[in-house]
């Protein structure tokens, strides 16, 4: 299970500092700016999930965080995302996005599942998890949090925790069902984006 958890961070530590370089960029943010962004993104959800379980952040005590994020950020300075013209931009950013969506999603639940917590608590961990560093961002650029508005964002997040839990309970998690859940999570969101998917408002 530690393993699998391991995995599924750093995997969404990628995938999130990329997403936040580029919410930086996008939002015209200095060279401090756009590290705080991609910082936020992709540690904040983690760091919010480990004070929830009463237990030192794993960015403050372990080096792997902060070694993957600033190697994340080196490779999309040495690919010069920046420079990227706006479509293919929109693209890596909703791709990254959703892998680091994801890969927290699962990287929470995992570890609501290990701590045995109830439905509830999985399913909250799982989403903090995944959101939790977008909503800090989002709430430094004076933005709308994505999660609020955002096309079947948090909806992902929740869905990856209900399927975990629901493997947990019956059949055990396996490696070959995590990656099925992983890849399921992941089609779905970006279908959602491509066909501009969204939950129902209150009118």
């Amino acid at each position: 299970m530690v393993d699998l958890f391991l995995i599924a961070d750093i995997i969404g530590i990628i995938a999130f500092s990329i997403s936040g370089f580029l919410v930086g960029l996008r939002h015209r943010l200095d060279l401090l700016g756009v590290g705080i962004a991609a910082t936020l993104t992709a540690l904040g959800g983690g760091i919010v999930r480990d004070l929830l379980l009463d237990r030192t952040p794993y960015a403050f005590s372990h080096y792997y965080p902060v070694l993957t994020l600033f190697g994340a950020l080196s490779v999309s300075l040495l690919f010069k995302l920046y420079r990227s013209d706006q479509i293919e931009r929109g693209w890596i950013f909703v791709v990254s996005d959703t892998i680091g969506l994801v890969a927290f999603s699962i990287a929470g639940a995992l570890l609501g599942i290990g701590a045995a917590f109830n439905f509830f608590g999985v399913m909250a961990l799982g989403f903090v998890t995944a959101v939790g560093g977008s909503v800090l961002r989002d709430t430094m650029i004076n933005q709308m949090p994505s999660v609020l508005i955002s096309d079947f964002y948090g909806s992902i997040a929740l869905i990856v925790a209900l399927l975990l839990y629901g493997l947990h309970v019956s059949i055990g998690i396996t490696n070959a069902s995590l990656l099925g859940v992983a890849l399921f999570a992941t089609s779905l969101r970006i279908i959602a984006y491509k066909h501009k998917w969204h939950l129902p408002t209150l009118k």
